[in-house]
């Protein structure tokens, strides 16, 4: 049996030997986001059931609003930002760490002066991402908290 075990270094917020991918590639609905996939993506890594996957928010930018059937697991690792977590905002920093349950509305946003940096880890079989109709958007709106971060 061949070894696999490895580790990845990090240096600056980049991991040595991990492409830094687009956060996505197609849509508005989104800004100034990048991705990295740190573990099982690589097919040396399958045997984990998860991915696990750096996400860097520039000042002011942010992720999709979206939703699906699949929880996440959120490691705020740099900056500063809030979240919508369905008709609320929090504040997140570093450290923090955030549950985001199923079929939540959620969306990153970067509101320091640095980029927001968190981990990122979701089961490797899971759905496609559900993007808001307007009917979704007007009910999310009834929270002036929500209503005021969906202008920005």
């Amino acid at each position: 049996m061949s070894e696999q075990s490895r580790i990845t270094r990090m240096r600056g917020y980049r991991w040595d030997a991990v492409d830094l991918k687009e956060y996505k590639t197609e849509g508005s609905h989104f800004r100034d986001i990048t991705r990295q996939t740190l573990m099982g993506e690589r097919e040396d890594q399958q045997a984990l059931a998860f991915l696990t996957r750096y996400f860097e928010v520039q000042p002011g930018g942010y992720s999709t609003l979206e939703r699906h059937e699949h929880a996440h697991a959120v490691i705020i690792l740099r900056g500063e930002g809030e979240v919508i977590l369905n008709d609320r905002v929090e504040r997140v920093a570093a450290h923090d760490c955030v549950y985001i349950a199923p079929w939540s509305w959620h969306q990153f946003h970067a509101t320091g002066e640095q980029p927001l940096g968190f981990l990122c880890m979701v089961n490797r079989e899971r759905d496609r991402p559900q993007l808001p109709a307007e009917e979704d958007l007007e009910r999310l709106r009834a929270s002036p908290a929500v209503a005021k971060r969906l202008r920005g």
